[in-house]
């Protein structure tokens, strides 16, 4: 399978392999591709070179989490706002979460709440192209035209020579993607190495990694040998200079293959059974403890979405009338979400990551404040029976909240506000461009000064708006 890349960065005779293909094509198929595709790597701005590699875990909750029903709750607003939830004491004076999250409620004090998220991209896939890419055209797209702010970091990370470690950049545990995130013009080379099936399972192995066969690894390394010999042949007819270097993603394969450290990382059976339960025995507990193995083990980049069966019939947190009853959905997820979120952030600070790690936990907006009424179109977890009418919450990206943890910032408090009625972001609002400047800052990227070429060779910002906010700076 074949990709094309940015002019100015490969040769037009020069091809590819995706990761995800080759993946899936194991070593056999290895041993017998033809001359690897090879790329000159090269950055206009590469980012600041830090002592340690910072990292960033990003928690991702699909189709919006109602801000008014967990960390912004308007308890005196009338009843068609405020829902059926009490408000708890969290340990940090004067920042209280619903009823819904006992347990994050306690560790408060390891967060920063960032309560006035605001954009105005109304779709799914507009709004989640929007936080993730920073494209502010509003229309729901098929495909995104700009690159994830995780293939950006990924890109701009393979600039900075080999890695130490065996595993990749950048690592998606059943993280968002699909049609609404991608690399774009960077190129698939820069996709995520994703982790699919659910880490819960008794049976989940993730393929490809480890191999524990001397024999296997030898021939693999043999055959490896032989291709860069002819490749060196090719160097010498290479008049531009663009076959300096093996394909990134082919190094990184032949480090999961024969790396006996990349399948440990993947291995939760090298966890604790206390640890395990902590984080929930179920698949987002266990795919947020992979995340933190996969951090501790050197990948860079960790994205980890929470939909599937927990989030109740319709698979994720788009909690219209017609989809699920909004509260019982909460309801129905707000344990396994509760428990996964905060035993990752006790643990990074646990396990002394906190100045290293950043984790973010968003979704791509809010969701309305004013509850409506609608029928279901179908019964199942959190939905009663087609035709019952029952209550929803709509999208609404004009106010939202997330929270931050790690990083070094300074945590146990919570930054800006919204209205009484939850309606709009009112105080210290924030742009999606200042949300994802924020994780570059944290990244060592300068995203104000930073530009990539695009499928026409023009320099173009990773993103064109937007600053860290202060309040989140380690």
């Amino acid at each position: 399978m074949t990709h094309r890349f940015n002019a100015s960065s490969i040769s037009p005779l020069t091809e590819t392999v995706d990761r995800r293909s080759f993946m899936k094509v194991g070593l056999g198929g290895f041993a017998s591709l033809s001359l690897p595709g090879l790329l000159r790597l090269r950055a206009e701005s590469p980012g600041e070179n830090r002592k340690e590699k910072t990292a960033v875990i990003m928690v991702w909750k699909p189709g919006g989490c109602s801000h008014l029903d967990t960390y912004d709750p308007k308890p005196n607003a009338p009843a068609e706002y405020r829902g059926p939830f009490g408000t708890i004491a969290t340990n940090v004076e004067g920042l209280r979460f619903t009823e819904l999250l006992p347990m994050q409620a306690k560790i408060a004090d390891k967060m920063t709440v960032l309560r006035s998220m605001r954009h105005g991209s109304p779709g799914h896939p507009a709004g989640t192209m929007r936080m993730l890419s920073g494209d502010t055209d509003i229309r729901d797209k098929s495909k995104p035209r700009l690159p994830d702010w995780m293939s950006v970091a990924n890109y701009l990370r393979s600039q900075q020579g080999p890695r130490e470690s065996p595993l990749p950049t950048y690592v998606s545990v059943k993280g968002p993607g699909g049609n609404y995130a991608g690399p774009a013009y960077l190129g698939d080379a820069y996709s995520p190495f994703s982790v699919t099936g659910d880490p819960n399972q008794p049976n989940f192995v993730v393929p490809n990694i480890g191999l524990s066969d001397t024999g296997e690894v030898k021939h693999l390394r043999r055959r490896a040998s032989l291709r860069e010999n002819l490749d060196t042949l090719e160097r010498a007819f290479d008049q531009a200079g663009e076959l300096e270097a093996l394909d990134e993603f082919e190094n990184q394969a032949m480090s999961l293959l024969t790396n006996p450290q990349a399948k440990i990382a993947f291995d939760l059976s090298q966890e604790e059974d206390r640890t395990r339960d902590r984080y929930g025995r179920n698949t987002w507990g266990q795919q947020l403890l992979m995340a933190r193995r996969l951090v501790e083990a050197g990948v860079d980049v960790i994205t980890t979405s929470l939909s599937g069966p927990l989030c109740g019939r319709v698979n994720n947190w788009d909690d219209h009338a017609v989809n699920h009853h909004v509260f019982d959905a909460l309801r129905f997820r707000a344990q396994a979400y509760d428990q996964a979120v905060s035993a990752l952030i006790e643990d990074i600070y646990e396990r002394g990551l906190d100045q290293r790690v950043l984790v973010v936990v968003t979704g791509e907006f809010g969701r309305t404040p004013k509850i409506n009424y609608q029928p279901s179109t179908g019964a199942g977890n959190a939905s009663a029976p087609a035709g019952t009418k029952q209550p929803g919450r709509d999208h609404w990206p004009r106010a939202f909240s997330n929270i931050w943890a790690g990083g070094g910032i300074e945590t146990g408090r919570f930054i800006g506000a919204t209205d009484k009625l939850g309606e709009d972001s009112i105080e210290r609002i924030c742009s999606a461009g200042d949300f994802l400047a924020t994780i570059y800052h944290h990244l060592g990227i300068n995203a104000a000064g930073m530009t990539l070429k695009d499928f026409n060779g023009r320099p173009t910002p990773i993103i064109d708006h937007g600053t860290p906010i202060p309040e989140l700076i380690g």
